[in-house]
């Protein structure tokens, strides 16, 4: 039963010391057995797509890169399954917002280019992220098949069940979502309802344990709300961080239990896979 740290964490200063941060956390996550380590969405930099100004495409890095070496260079370090999400400048005018696996020998086994963009009041991705075009990958790692997915991708089902119709036993998700406050004291607790149910409803549907780790504090007027959890095949949350504070979130995974459960649930053995063809349409009317 390997053991997955989510590293639930606020926004630095500068990349050098987020970098520097997250070593840290990571060494620590480590040394409490963890081997399968994430980080938030995009943990190197503020949450920089509140405004939609052209010089934050400076804050990209190239992948793979320096960025990837030290990550690569820490993982196989300590073993560890590495799944970090960074800000992407893949080309002259074209970034992603993108999460790099590294496995426990340190070699980078791809990237995964956030495949939904949400475009909302203090959400403005459209602006920055080129949608990925990386299709559904599942990392075949030392600790266990992931699937990996971003933030807005955690809101579709279908996402989540391509990775499990790819052998997915753990689907994670480095996120970046919170309150504004003009929303929060009416709408607040069912925006989290809302966020936490669908994500187990993937859980239960797919038969898999699923992870998301969102990052705390506020940036601007977003209020992040943390939260980050893990759930298991049945839905159930089986661990919770805090609204407010870091904290490495420990859980061990028990990989067994994914099978048990999809032979009691057969939900891929009953699917109707002949009268699915509309899903690939935008709308039925």
């Amino acid at each position: 039963m390997p053991r997955l740290a989510l590293l639930q964490s606020r926004a630095f200063p500068d990349k050098d010391e987020a970098l520097s941060r997250h070593e840290e956390l990571i060494r620590r996550a480590a040394a409490d057995g963890a081997r399968i380590v994430v980080t938030q969405e995009l943990f190197l930099t503020p949450y920089f797509c509140r405004h939609e100004d052209p010089v934050l495409f400076d804050l990209a890095d190239p992948l793979p890169g320096p960025v990837t070496e030290r990550l690569g260079a820490l993982a196989g370090e300590l073993g560890i399954v590495l799944v970090s999400s960074l800000f992407e400048q893949r080309g002259p005018g074209l970034y992603h917002n993108t999460a790099a696996i590294h496995d426990a020998d340190g070699s980078l086994l791809g990237l995964y280019r956030k495949s939904h963009i949400p475009q909302d009041p203090g959400f403005e991705e459209k602006f920055f992220f080129t949608p990925g075009d990386s299709d559904w990958p599942v990392w075949d790692t030392r600790f266990g098949k992931l699937g990996v997915l971003i933030c807005w991708d955690q809101w579709y089902p279908e996402a989540a069940r391509l990775m499990a119709l790819g052998g997915a036993q753990l689907l994670v998700y480095p996120t970046a979502i919170g309150w504004l406050p003009e929303e929060k004291a009416e709408l607040g607790a069912a925006q989290h309802t809302a966020w936490e149910t669908v994500q187990r409803g993937h859980a239960v549907a797919n038969g898999c344990f699923l992870a998301a780790v969102n990052r705390v504090g506020t940036e601007g007027e977003t209020e992040f709300w943390g939260q980050s959890f893990v759930a298991n095949p049945y839905g159930e949350v089986v661990a919770r961080a805090s609204a407010e504070r870091e904290e490495i979130l420990l859980h061990d995974i028990d990989f067994a239990a994914v099978e048990d459960f999809r032979r009691i649930w057969p939900f891929f053995r009953d699917r109707r896979i002949d009268l699915y063809g509309d899903l690939a349409k935008r709308w039925r009317g």
